[in-house]
């Protein structure tokens, strides 16, 4: 076994060194990351096919118990299978074909000893379990349950766990390559209280002084995904109707004193959904219906029922978006989500900017839609103050790793974006490219490398040194130049320097609204710009991440 590890850590330390530049390569990383963050033959060796996850919430006691059914695929021969579930939570038993299996535990992995299963072969297993999960101190960005009670003094409850993992209240095989294809969600919760679930409510049924209400989810989810919401919910419905007019269900479910508000704010979710379909595709989980629920805490993407508490104001909190406009940040963030981080899902912690980079930069689609592409320019510019550059925006992969410093896999990577269609000098092309490469890879687990090539593939060009400088390293590509007053024009010598060879990435420049496209490299080349002054010469930073540093 120690050998067998060592052997994983001299993968891993390579694979770091040469997808990151050796960025992350003076990091350590622990047993506990690797077990979490790796796919060891425990787990490559099945594909879970489906869950059915059974829980009965205790608000009194903060605690859950109850067990989760895994059905599985064989992918290759095993008589050992890793799932997860945090140190904290008491695994009660697991039985398999009638009889209780082995087990052992180690940091928040567990390996189950099974009869000796065969490629191809198919099963079911289930695991009992309880506790007290992992209290949130400030969800949603960190993981855990949130215990809190509305105005009223009604329990209201709600889980978050993104990056920490959904293992840290159910057992399951906790790393976002392997989803199930489908799932039920059974939650039982005190009478008076209603269970909000991702999907469609299919059933409820009360026993005593108890109601389950029974969940399901029709649709592939990833596992940080899966929620549960808990409170005194009102509900109500509305409609949305696509342009080939079929109708989409819209369910929102929210505090009782906050129905008459909420019918009003709401409202926007069309323009939302009009927008997102515009770009990109209709709404990905037709069938399971679109859903708000309200929440203790600001906000999170989960499936078909996305948690709300931005408290009805516009913006973040009131704040975050540019004076004159109106529209919910959260309701516009979290429904970008739907496409990008659920539909379109990573396989690995390391490449979460497919998740947040695309749905920060569908904010700025939302503008232009709403308004025009120069306010969305503006609204980018706001965001760009919060860009560090002081790592990578891919991260190590094969480890459980979310802890970037600060949020350029947010901010940056919509910038990359922005850059990147600025590059092109062809909207019709970069909007086709961006649905293009949408429906192609929909409902469906991706790397990084699946876009690379989709953008070289669409645009005819080789973008690989543009998104090897952006991704893999932590600074920006810096355009160095000289002017020199010539006639009635300018005469500029210019060159690109950035950490990638070949990087060659055409730049804009000279007077703002009538730029020129200069095509730089590592070399000095010169060129005279015409009818110019020094005071009119500008670089169009507002549609390139790049530093400009004049000489």
């Amino acid at each position: 076994m120690h050998k067998y590890f060592f052997s994983i850590l001299l993968a891993l330390t390579a694979l770091t060194a040469c997808a990151q530049d050796d960025f992350y390569k003076s990091y350590s990383f622990n047993r506990a990351d690797t077990l979490r963050g790796m796919l060891r033959p425990e787990r490559t060796c099945y594909d879970v096919t489906f869950y059915d996850l059974n829980i009965r919430v205790d608000p009194k006691s903060q605690s859950i118990s109850g067990y989760v059914d895994i059905a599985f695929r064989t992918v290759e021969d095993f008589s050992v299978l890793q799932i997860d579930l945090f140190e904290n939570m008491k695994l009660s038993r697991i039985e398999f074909q009638g009889r209780e299996l082995s087990f052992r535990r180690e940091h928040a992995a567990v390996f189950v000893t099974f009869p000796p299963q065969s490629k191809g072969g198919s099963g079911a297993f289930r695991v009992y379990y309880e506790g007290a999960p992992q209290v949130a101190r400030n969800a949603p960005w960190d993981g855990g349950f949130v215990w809190n009670k509305d105005r009223l003094g009604n329990h209201w409850i709600g889980v978050a766990c993104e990056g920490d993992g959904a293992s840290l209240w159910w057992p399951n095989k906790d790393h976002l390559s392997d989803e199930p294809d489908s799932m039920s969600i059974r939650i039982t919760v005190p009478n008076g209280l209603m269970a909000v679930a991702n999907g469609n409510l299919r059933q409820t049924v009360r026993d005593g002084d108890q109601t389950c209400y029974e969940w399901f989810v029709s649709y592939p989810i990833n596992n940080y995904n899966v929620t549960l919401n808990i409170a005194k919910y009102a509900q109500f419905s509305d409609t949305y109707i696509a342009k080939d007019g079929e109708k989409l269900a819209l369910d929102y479910y929210v505090l009782e004193y906050n129905l008459k508000k909420a019918k009003e704010h709401f409202k926007q979710v069309h323009s939302v959904l009009a927008c997102y379909e515009h770009f990109f595709d209709k709404y990905p989980y037709w069938r399971d219906g679109f859903a708000l629920v309200e929440t203790p805490y600001l906000g999170m993407e989960h499936q078909s029922a996305i948690a709300y508490g931005n408290k009805y104001m516009r913006g973040y909190l009131g704040g975050m978006i540019p004076a004159g406009m109106d529209w919910d940040y959260i309701i516009v963030h979290e429904t970008g989500h739907e496409y990008f981080g659920n539909s379109i899902s990573c396989n690995d912690l390391s490449e979460m900017w497919i998740h947040e980079s695309f749905t920060t930069y569908m904010e700025a689609l939302y503008v232009e839609y709403m308004y025009s592409y120069k306010e969305a320019v503006q609204y980018l510019l706001s965001q760009r103050r919060n860009i560090r550059n002081r790592e990578p925006i891919l991260g190590p992969a094969h480890v459980n790793w979310e802890n970037w410093e600060g949020s350029d896999h947010y901010y940056k990577g919509a910038w990359i974006l922005h850059t990147l269609r600025s590059t092109l000098r062809d909207d019709a092309k970069w909007f086709d490219l961006l649905k293009g490469f949408y429906q192609k890879h929909a409902h469906s687990n991706i790397h990084s490398e699946a876009f690379f090539q989709y953008v070289n593939t669409a645009t005819g060009r080789n973008y690989d040194a543009f998104f090897r400088q952006y991704l893999r390293y932590p600074g920006i590509p810096t355009f160095e130049y000289e002017l020199e007053p010539k006639g009635n024009g300018l005469r500029i010598r210019y060159r690109w320097k950035a950490d990638v060879s070949g990087f060659n990435m055409p730049v804009a420049l000279g007077k703002k609204d009538a730029y020129e496209w200069l095509q730089p490299t590592a070399e000095w080349q010169t060129t005279t710009l015409k009818n110019i002054t020094e005071d009119e010469f500008r670089v169009a930073t507002e549609l390139l991440l790049i530093n400009e540093k004049r000489k």
